[in-house]
């Protein structure tokens, strides 16, 4: 509901709908200094929030921006607070924002509009590593703007790797009897497994999302690499990220270049000052035999063959050794 009880906008509407009836509004409220706004739907949106693009004029100069409404607020704390004059931030940087529009509450930001492709065009080794330099940068500025916090709750493991057990039975997915036998494994060493991701350390702000599509850099020159979309951050460790970016080149390793994400964050991490504690191979290796034998349960998205058999020679190699 909006202020005043009334309805939200975006009740009945989808963001573009919001967009065409508050714009308007948007231009009002910036003063004269936001240009008419150009809507488009991107590729790379799975959220109900519309993006346009316009002009922002503000003591003489003009700048190019982006704006998106409505935003959800994990992400529109995180873009607002970790935002930054610096011209290597490893996030957006907000020219405007604010948490209620026309009378309605209802989050909207303005950024700074990156030209180009993400870094999946062109995908290369100096792509990954400012990836992951940036991933390290954005996690620092994240633990300087707030403490760390309570993670969210975890997956339903036993839940989810009885999902693909049962996938695995009655599916005609490659390899079926071997994932059958591996997810008998992996259940039965699951107290264990469990027992030790709830006990890593909970010591940072992790992106949730990161992979090259959700990545862009700052100019036409090779600038620095922008983190996007941070509708995902949460408190975790580290790690989370590593991983998550190395699951998506499972079916492709060719595509990390000899980069190994977990051991290169970490290093990145100690040139910030950040702290790397504990055994964390063995919080990743944990992370990957739960999220490989999850794989099954995902066939919509994750379900390439290739992908697939990687899961499970990952969870062949590393199940010995996390459940011990």
């Amino acid at each position: 509901m909006g202020m005043g009880g009334e309805a939200h906008p975006g009740t009945h509407q989808d963001g573009h709908g919001i967009a065409a009836s508050l714009g308007p509004a948007l231009i009002d409220h910036c003063g004269g200094r936001l240009s008419a706004i150009e809507w488009f739907r991107s590729t790379w949106q799975h959220g109900g929030a519309a993006t346009g693009f316009a002009k922002w004029g503000e003591n003489g100069r003009t700048l190019d921006v982006m704006i998106k409404m409505p935003v959800g607020p994990v992400e529109h704390r995180w873009t607002s607070q970790l935002s930054s004059t610096d011209p290597a931030a490893p996030t957006p940087r907000v020219i405007a924002c604010g948490e209620s529009l026309a009378g309605y509450d209802l989050a909207w930001v303005i950024v700074e509009r990156l030209t180009g492709h993400t870094l999946t065009h062109g995908w290369c080794k100096a792509s990954l590593d400012d990836l992951l330099k940036a991933a390290a940068q954005m996690q620092a500025r994240a633990a300087a703007a707030a403490p760390i916090a309570p993670p969210p709750p975890a997956p339903d493991w036993e839940k989810l790797i009885a999902r693909a057990r049962d996938v695995a039975r009655k599916s005609e997915l490659p390899e079926a009897q071997h994932w059958n036998e591996v997810e008998k494994k992996v259940q039965k060493a699951l107290p264990r497994l469990a027992a030790r991701w709830t006990a890593r350390p909970i010591d940072s702000w992790c992106h949730g999302d990161l992979h090259p599509g959700n990545a862009m850099r700052r100019g036409d020159d090779g600038g620095a690499c922008v983190l996007i979309d941070l509708a995902l951050v949460h408190t975790g460790s580290w790690v989370e990220d590593a991983v998550y970016l190395e699951r998506q080149f499972w079916g492709r390793p060719d595509q990390l270049f000899g980069v190994h994400p977990v051991s290169d964050l970490a290093r990145y991490r100690r040139e910030l000052g950040l702290r790397t504690d504990g055994d964390y191979g063995m919080v990743a290796n944990v992370r990957r035999v739960l999220m490989a034998a999850c794989a099954p349960v995902y066939l919509a998205r994750e379900g390439h063959p290739k992908y697939l058999h990687a899961a499970l020679e990952t969870i062949d190699r590393l199940l010995p050794q996390v459940s011990r």
